[in-house]
């Protein structure tokens, strides 16, 4: 069996599945406890912030743990609009944002809010200079991802941010960094980025919990009241043994970040290349995408045809984001790149990790070769 579906989730680092295992047994006190035990589940809790904070480059008081990036994503955008509603009602996105993000922005438009969802290129991606012109004197918030979670397409959010921060400087910007963290290099803080989300279970750690890096001297309105927790956050008793372990995946995937990027863009442009001697097949992530994602698709077959012929040869991939809702349409990733109904129905996404080798790749595109005669035997 070989894995190609990381960016759904990752197979966790064995170091991080022992973590949890242990502080779970043995440092199960509550942080907020002021006997021995929750003191040192607060140490540990101390501990994984500093962690957390170095392999972003950021300060530990800017760290909010949560339970994951959708979470993340809501209280991003919806406790931003609601701290700062005096300032006006307007939004902007992209068509092609995670649906944590444009379903939360949904939400805002149905209270009374305003949004303006820029279009995307052929390739997937917007431009700053769009983003200066959809800005208006009420404008809030910017939220725009780092990297597509189903083409892989890399939006230039650093450019995006020195824009905001030079012309709108009351303008908070937002980026879902879940699939861009560990693969591709990005300053918080010279990208002039406010808020920034991630998740673990993408990066090889336990999945529910995550994070949202609020800069210091920004406040936002919590969606969650309680005891308190997490700066006043995200009250409720935090999960130790996963965030513990969630530090130690991202120090390893910031420690790991160019190593890996250098590999998986070699194994990248393998595949490319093997995929374009199919001429069944149409790539859809372009040349300057991520890393570790490659999108094509077989027009006129259905997706799920060739996923489930790919894992009887022992390969698993997706059809696109694990979140989205409706799996028997047409991808609104790819329409909203332009692409055919029929390309839009017929893709595949193959999302690399650090355990993949040349092998892994050309034992892929043989399993391919054999699936598109088979299909093409059916039809």
């Amino acid at each position: 069996m070989i894995y190609f579906d990381h960016a759904a989730t990752t197979p966790p680092y064995e170091d991080v599945a022992k973590t949890v295992a242990e502080v779970m047994a043995r440092h199960y006190g509550n942080p907020s406890s002021l006997h021995r035990l929750g003191e040192e589940s607060s140490k540990l809790l101390d501990k994984a912030r500093d962690v957390s904070a170095a392999a972003l480059g950021v300060r530990p008081r800017e760290i909010v743990f949560t339970g994951g990036a959708t979470e993340s994503n809501n209280m991003a955008i919806k406790g931003a609009a609601l701290q700062f509603a005096g300032r006006g009602k307007h939004l902007i996105t992209t068509e092609t944002e995670h649906p944590s993000v444009l379903e939360s922005v949904k939400q805002l438009v149905s209270w009374g809010w305003e949004a303006t969802v820029l279009p995307v290129d052929g390739n997937g991606n917007v431009t700053a200079e769009q983003v200066r012109e959809a800005l208006r004197p009420d404008t809030v918030l910017v939220s725009v991802m780092h990297v597509n979670n189903e083409t892989g397409a890399v939006q230039p959010v650093e450019d995006i941010g020195r824009l905001l921060k030079s012309a709108a400087p009351r303008v908070l910007f937002h980026v879902d960094g879940v699939q861009g963290f560990g693969k591709l290099p990005l300053s918080l803080t010279d990208g002039g980025i406010d808020l920034y989300s991630l998740s673990a279970h993408k990066l090889r750690g336990p999945k529910g919990v995550g994070l949202l890096y609020v800069r210091e001297g920004l406040q936002l309105a919590p969606l969650l009241a309680g005891g308190g927790q997490e700066g006043g956050y995200r009250s409720g008793t935090e999960n130790i043994p996963y965030i513990v372990a969630f530090s130690k995946a991202l120090r390893l995937a910031a420690e790991g970040r160019d190593a890996r990027a250098t590999v998986m863009y070699r194994l990248r442009e393998q595949l490319i290349q093997g995929l374009a001697e199919l001429p069944e097949l149409a790539v859809n992530s372009s040349a300057q995408g991520a890393p570790h994602i490659v999108h094509f698709s077989y027009p006129g077959m259905k997706a799920e045809a060739l996923l489930h012929m790919l894992e009887e040869e022992g390969f698993y991939v997706s059809t696109r984001s694990a979140c989205s809702s409706k799996r028997s349409e047409p991808s609104r990733i790819l329409l909203a790149m332009g692409k055919s109904k029929e390309i839009a129905s017929s893709g595949i996404r193959i999302s690399m990790g650090d355990e993949h080798e040349e092998r892994d790749i050309d034992a892929l595109l043989a399993a391919l070769k054999q699936s598109v005669k088979r299909l093409q035997a059916l039809r």
